[in-house]
């Protein structure tokens, strides 16, 4: 089993969201996040002061999947739907699990995801 986690622009959540719904990917945690990177931030003028912006708002999704082949899927997805070409992008990553749980059921491992 695979997390992956992705932080992209805020203005890339539907375009991501239906390009996860379009591979048939069923379970995803969406979370609002700060944060910043290469783009660091921007500066602008608040009541006629300089300010500077260092953390930036992006989206955060969390996604499990049971295979290798479904990561590949889903990252892939992921990149397509979120790319711009521009500093701010975000970043995948991808993690191994060892184990999931069900709560209501019981279930464990992939039956717990599937």
């Amino acid at each position: 089993m695979i997390k992956i986690e992705a932080i992209v622009r805020e203005e890339k959540l539907e375009d991501v969201k239906e390009a996860l719904n379009k591979i048939e990917v069923k379970g995803i945690t969406v979370y609002q996040v700060v944060g910043c990177g290469i783009q660091k931030g921007y500066s602008e003028f608040v009541r006629g002061s300089k300010v500077d912006i260092s953390l930036l708002p992006k989206i955060k999704f969390e996604i499990v999947v049971s295979t290798e082949e479904w990561a590949e899927k889903t990252i892939k997805a992921i990149k397509d739907a979120a790319f711009t070409g521009n500093p701010g992008d975000g970043k995948i990553f991808s993690y191994d699990l060892r184990s999931v749980i069900r709560i209501r059921t019981g279930e464990t491992g992939t039956d717990a995801i599937n």
